[in-house]
């Protein structure tokens, strides 16, 4: 099978953009499974980490384990949950054939990706609003920071788990594969990120490592907004860094995307 590179005359580029968008969306309204995985499993896991927590003793005026693993796994989760959706997502589409069809449309290959990136990001902003307000609200997770700070930078790391979703994608020939891809880009992000051991006090190798993943960037812009009542410029300059990560993930998808399934 052979298909063209290039786009086709008289291209409308928003137009074939927001059409796929349009086109995930309402496949992921007709598939209740996926979205009630996307919506509710960060929360119930959120749930399941205060009762892991609820009795484990601290000292005296020392935070509670739950609000300083709690609002780390609020940025970690998303992001996890978000990576493996996409990527089976879309290498079932690959696998479908819908992929080789949609290629000899008008439709470029980052009309494609944005459209899913931005489909699952509207999900992803669902899932990280449901997730913050069962932490906030339900289990009573304290930060100094506002909440809303920790539902912008969940967003965030949802999205950069969508870009490095679809990056995934683009190098598997089956779903399984995709699923192989977890324990390779997620779990070594998940260890170095600071969640189990504070990134200064990993041995300075590791440590390098940990500053050139996104991830780590993601929980130290919590962990600013764990410790202080206002906006700080780390914060910032950390939600940044992930959003790059997340952009450039995304345009790297674009550019490996392949028309075939083989």
């Amino acid at each position: 099978m052979t298909a063209t590179l290039s786009r086709p005359a008289g291209p409308k580029p928003l137009r074939c953009y927001i059409a796929t968008t349009v086109r995930i969306l309402r496949q992921l309204r007709a598939d209740p499974r996926t979205v009630a995985m996307i919506l509710l499993v960060p929360a119930l896991l959120m749930t399941l980490l205060y009762f892991v927590y609820k009795n484990y003793s601290v000292m005296p005026g020392a935070p509670r384990l739950f609000d300083r693993v709690g609002i780390t796994m609020l940025g970690v989760l998303p992001f996890v949950v978000m990576f493996l959706i996409t990527a089976i997502a879309m290498q079932r589409e690959r696998v479908s054939g819908t992929l080789e069809r949609l290629m000899t449309t008008p439709l470029s290959k980052l009309d494609l990706l944005a459209g899913y990136g931005t489909a699952f990001s509207i999900a992803a902003g669902a899932q990280a609003a449901i997730a913050c307000g069962v932490a906030f609200w339900l289990l009573d997770l304290q930060a100094a920071g506002s909440p809303f700070l920790v539902v912008l930078i969940a967003v965030v790391d949802a999205v950069l788990g969508v870009s490095l979703g679809l990056l995934a994608s683009a190098f598997a020939r089956t779903e399984f594969q995709a699923v192989q891809f977890m324990p390779v880009i997620v779990l070594p992000q998940f260890f170095l990120c600071g969640l189990l051991v504070p990134r200064g006090q990993l041995p300075g190798w590791l440590e390098a490592v940990s500053n050139v993943l996104p991830l780590s960037y993601a929980v130290d812009a919590l962990q600013q907004v764990s410790a202080h009542t206002g906006v700080t410029g780390l914060m910032w300059r950390d939600l940044a860094v992930v959003a790059g990560f997340a952009a450039v993930a995304l345009g790297l998808g674009a550019a490996t995307l392949r028309r075939r399934t083989a």
